[in-house]
């Protein structure tokens, strides 16, 4: 795999198609699969691979916490492990901002399996709970200087399984190349996507109590990223209305040269050609729009003014059957009055030397992350089964953090 990614040579059939989305690959009815413990092992494999585990945390009065592990691997060169934390408020403005490589870095540590990891600066410890409310949780334990200190417990609830797009140990796969079986490169994501946290960050002699849900992701690319994709979306919606509500969406726009021109395979189950019109209603629905977009001389992208997310699928639950639907409209305002907006992340000025000089070794390529979280409205519709009221259409309050990412024009 290694010498494909520095290859120009031609498909052996021309004509046949050269990325496999995972919403391609799987029935409606096969979109869900539970997670294995496997599936959220780190793998730390060689080659052009990025893999990472993200916790996100949303507390009671909006504030958004990250934490992060980077493993980047970058040809024959020794992996670069980095970690990242953020914490921004949103009435305050305030943000505290780490990212350091660490050193030590092992999985498994010892008497765990390869869930949990250890660095000189953070323990990470997976557990399993069987039969209890909570099965799984993660236990995070970091010091990154005398100025921050992290302790955080992060849940997730028996009624909300980890979750890949698809069954199987193919689940979560979209494929790079003609040939699934010898693909050129691969993106996966796994996620958690309710979880419960609790804890503490002390920051510069300041404390401040973790309590929210949030979610969790695994992912996984396996190839230079500025050949998976031109534009990511990122979405997670999260409140405490009814016991619990959750939404999440992850969707890239591949590069030119994969599939039909322009191609827009969304990992959350619906793939977009640019020559087919996607009809209004369908039996899966997974689509991030950009509205009134303007270019921002900051990154020289079209930035959204606002951006529109729309979910739909099929229930899960066999005691209530039926579609749900969601649709939630976000305004993250313009140049002059940004709303939420956490910060225009210039990617290359935070990632590892090695790696920046691998990702820029592609003329234009000038990746930009805006990051923003806003107080929001997702509007359900579905089963009564699933929650009464839902069958005559239901608005959830709650908080969306949302990513918008720039790779190449």
């Amino acid at each position: 795999m290694f010498s494909s990614f520095f290859s120009s040579a031609p498909a052996v059939d021309p004509q046949a198609p050269n990325f496999l989305p995972v919403s391609s690959l799987f029935s409606p009815h096969e979109l869900f699969g539970e997670l294995e413990p496997k599936d959220i092992e780190w793998t730390c494999a060689s080659g052009f691979v990025t893999e990472t585990q993200i916790w996100y945390t949303i507390l009671e009065d909006g504030s958004s916490v990250m934490c992060q592990v980077i493993h980047s691997s970058v040809g024959v060169w020794y992996p670069t492990i980095q970690f990242t934390f953020k914490v921004f408020n949103p009435k305050t403005g305030e943000t505290t901002w780490r990212s350091v490589n660490v050193s030590n870095f092992v999985t498994p540590p010892p008497d765990l399996d390869k869930r949990s990891s250890k660095a000189d600066e953070f323990t990470i410890t997976h557990k399993d709970a069987p039969g209890t409310h909570f099965p799984e949780s993660y236990t995070i334990s970091v010091n990154l200087s005398e100025e921050l200190q992290i302790s955080l417990e992060v849940r997730r609830p028996v009624g909300s399984p980890g979750f890949k797009v698809g069954k199987g140990s193919d689940g979560g796969y979209s494929y790079f190349g003609p040939d699934a079986a010898q693909p050129e490169g691969y993106v996966v994501h796994r996620f958690w996507p309710l979880t419960s946290t609790t804890g503490s960050i002390t920051s510069k002699g300041k404390p401040l109590a973790v309590d929210g849900p949030g979610m969790f992701v695994h992912a996984i690319q396996g190839m230079r990223p500025n050949l998976v994709a031109s534009r990511w979306n990122f979405a997670h919606f999260q409140s405490s209305a009814h016991g619990g509500v959750s939404a999440i969406q992850m969707e890239f726009t591949t590069t030119n040269a994969y599939g039909r021109k322009g191609q827009l395979a969304a990992v959350t189950a619906e793939t977009k050609w640019p020559d087919e019109a996607q009809p209004e209603q369908a039996d899966v629905i997974s689509r991030a729009q950009h509205l009134d977009g303007v270019r921002d001389p900051d990154t020289g992208y079209t930035q959204p003014t606002k951006l529109l997310f729309r979910w739909g699928a099929k229930s899960i639950l066999p005691d209530a059957p039926g579609s749900i639907e969601g649709t939630l409209a976000v305004d993250v305002g313009n140049l002059e009055e940004p709303r939420g907006l956490i910060e225009k992340v210039d990617v290359l000025a935070e990632i590892p030397t090695v790696v920046k000089a691998v990702v820029s070794y592609v003329a234009g390529t000038k990746p930009y992350i805006y990051q923003w979280i806003n107080p929001a409205k997702l509007v359900l519709t579905g089963p009564d089964s699933v929650l009464p009221g839902l069958a005559g259409g239901l608005e959830v309050d709650g908080f969306l953090y949302n990513e918008a990412t720039f790779i190449s024009e």
